[in-house]
C-alpha cells in the first residue's frame, strides 16, 4: 500500500484552503477540490484514509435516490456519513466528498461513508477506494452516446470492483445481476404484482437471450423491459434466489419483506415501482450490515424521497405531481410514462424534456415508450422548447392524437395552457439538468391554481 508522502500532503492543504475559500463564496465545492487533489497527486484517493464502512452505490436508474436515501436512513439511525450527495459522483466528486469530511493530515472525521459512483467511473475509483459494500440498483439501455449497451457497462463495473466487496443485486434483474460474478453477494427481488405480464410489452428489453447458452430465455412474469424472474428451458440458468424477497401490499401501502428465518414488514415511502425498489434496496443493506428492522421502521418515519425527484400537493380539487423522467434515459422515461398513465382521474401533463443543444440526440425517445401516453384519460400533452416538434413526431408515431398535443412556446408560459376544467391530476415531467426552470414552472401553476380556486369561490 502506497503511502502519504509530501506530495499528498501539500495537494490536501491546498484544496482545504480552496474548498473553504469556495464555501465562504457560497459554492457547494462538490467538485472543484477533488479536481485539483487529483490533479496535483494522481493517487490522491488512495492515499486518503477511509471510513470504517464505505458503501458504493451505482447503476443506471435509482443511484441518486438510494443514496441520499440511505445517508439519511444512517443519520436517523445516529451515524455521521461522508458522502457526495451534493454533488459530483465522478471520481473528482468522491475526492471531494473525503476532502470535507477528513482533518489536516487525511484522516477520516465518520465511521461510514456512502458514495454514489458513476458505472463508467468504476475504474477510476474502485480500486482506490476498496468499499466494504457495493449496491448496483440495475443496468439499463442509457444515453447511447456515453454508456452504449448494458453489458458494455456491466463488463466496466465487474473488471474493477474489488474481490473482497460484498455486492447488493437485484435478482429482478439478469444484466445487474450477473456483475462480478466470483464476489460474494446478496439479492433482493419484489414477488409477483398485479400489473405484471406474461411477456414484454415494452420497445427494449436487453436480456432475451441466455447469457450462458445462448438460448431465448422464457419469462415466468415481466415487470418492465428485463426486470422479471426468467429461466433458460435449455440449460437452467435463472434469476437467482433473493435473499431478501417483498411482497408489495398497495392496498395497505405496506411491503413484507422475507428474510433468512423471519419476515418484516415497512410502511412504503411511495407506490411507484422504482421506489419500492430502492426502499427494498436500502433495507436490504441495512439489515446486512446489522440494523434491526424494529430501527429501520423508525428512521422510515423520518425520512423523505427527495424533493427533486418527486414532490406532490393539491389545491383545490387539482393534485400537481412534479416527477424527475431524466431525458436521454428511455428506460427511466417510460417507467414514468407507464406511472402517469395508470393513476387514476383526468390528467394534463406537461413535458420539461427539452435538449437545447443541436448535438444532443433525440434518438432516445424511439426507445423510450410513447404509447403509453396514449389514454383517454390524459387530456392534453403540453410540449415547450426548440425540440417539441421531435417530441411531437413521437406522440404521434405512438397513436396519441394530434388535438392533444400542445407545442410551440416557452417554458414559462407552458402553465397557460392547462385546461383545468374537469382535471384531477397535473403531471410536470422534468429533466435533470434544469431543476431551476421545473421549480418557476411548478410555481406558475401553484399560482394559477390559487388564482382558479379562489374566482371559483
Amino acid at each position: 500500500m502506497a503511502k502519504k508522502n509530501i506530495r499528498f500532503y501539500f495537494s490536501l492543504w491546498t484544496v482545504k484552503i480552496m474548498r473553504l475559500s469556495m464555501k465562504a463564496l457560497g459554492k457547494n465545492a462538490a467538485h472543484l477540490p477533488g479536481k485539483f487533489a487529483i490533479k496535483l497527486c494522481p493517487n490522491f484517493i488512495e492515499l486518503m484514509d477511509k471510513p470504517k464502512h464505505t458503501i458504493g452505490v451505482t447503476g443506471t436508474n435509482g443511484k441518486t435516490t438510494v443514496s441520499n436515501l440511505l445517508v439519511d436512513m444512517l443519520e436517523a439511525c445516529g451515524h455521521k456519513t461522508t458522502n457526495n450527495r451534493l454533488g459530483s459522483n465522478m471520481r473528482e466528486g468522491v475526492a471531494s466528498a473525503l476532502i470535507a469530511n477528513s482533518t489536516i493530515t487525511g484522516k477520516s472525521k465518520n465511521d461510514w461513508a456512502v458514495l454514489e459512483i458513476d458505472e463508467r467511473s468504476s475504474m477510476h475509483i474502485y480500486p482506490y477506494l476498496k468499499p466494504e459494500y457495493v449496491i448496483c440498483t440495475n443496468l439499463f439501455r442509457d444515453s447511447i452516446l456515453r454508456n452504449g449497451s448494458p453489458e458494455y457497462i456491466q463488463k466496466i463495473v465487474s473488471d474493477n470492483m474489488q474481490k473482497e466487496t460484498k455486492l447488493i443485486l437485484n435478482a429482478d434483474d439478469l444484466i445487474s445481476g450477473s456483475v462480478a460474478p466470483e464476489n460474494p453477494r446478496i439479492y433482493y427481488s419484489i414477488r409477483r404484482l398485479p400489473s405484471d405480464t406474461d411477456k414484454c410489452e415494452n420497445l427494449v428489453n436487453d436480456c432475451q437471450i441466455c447469457p450462458k447458452c445462448a438460448t431465448k430465455l422464457e419469462y415466468e412474469y415481466v415487470r418492465y423491459h428485463q426486470i422479471g424472474k426468467a429461466y433458460c428451458p435449455k440449460c437452467g440458468f435463472s434469476s437467482p434466489k433473493p435473499d431478501y424477497d417483498a411482497e408489495v401490499n398497495f392496498d395497505k401501502n405496506t411491503m413484507v419483506i422475507y428474510e433468512k428465518n423471519a419476515k418484516e414488514e415497512y410502511e412504503l415511502l411511495n407506490n411507484s415501482i422504482f421506489n419500492i425498489y430502492n426502499q427494498l434496496t436500502i433495507t436490504a443493506l441495512l439489515r446486512e450490515v446489522g440494523i434491526s428492522a424494529d430501527k429501520i421502521r423508525e428512521s422510515l418515519k423520518k425520512i423523505s424521497l427527495p424533493d427533486y425527484r418527486y414532490t406532490k400537493f393539491r389545491v383545490g380539487n387539482i393534485d400537481v405531481v412534479d416527477m424527475m423522467a431524466k431525458e436521454h434515459n428511455p428506460i427511466a422515461c417510460s417507467v414514468v410514462f407507464d406511472y402517469v398513465s395508470k393513476e387514476p382521474g383526468r390528467k394534463e401533463v406537461l413535458f420539461l424534456l427539452d435538449d437545447e443543444t443541436p448535438k444532443e440526440s433525440m434518438c432516445w425517445i424511439y426507445d423510450c415508450d410513447y404509447e403509453k401516453l396514449n389514454s383517454d384519460l390524459i387530456k392534453h400533452i403540453i410540449i415547450p422548447g426548440s425540440r417539441s416538434l421531435d417530441q411531437k413526431l413521437r406522440l404521434l408515431m405512438a397513436g396519441v392524437p394530434e388535438e392533444k398535443i400542445i407545442i410551440d412556446m416557452q417554458d414559462m408560459e407552458a402553465p397557460d395552457y392547462l385546461e383545468l376544467k374537469d382535471t384531477d391530476t397535473i403531471f410536470v415531467l422534468h429533466q435533470h439538468w434544469k431543476p431551476e426552470v421545473d421549480k418557476k414552472v411548478v410555481a406558475k401553476i401553484k399560482d394559477l391554481l390559487n388564482k382558479h380556486f379562489g374566482e371559483e369561490a
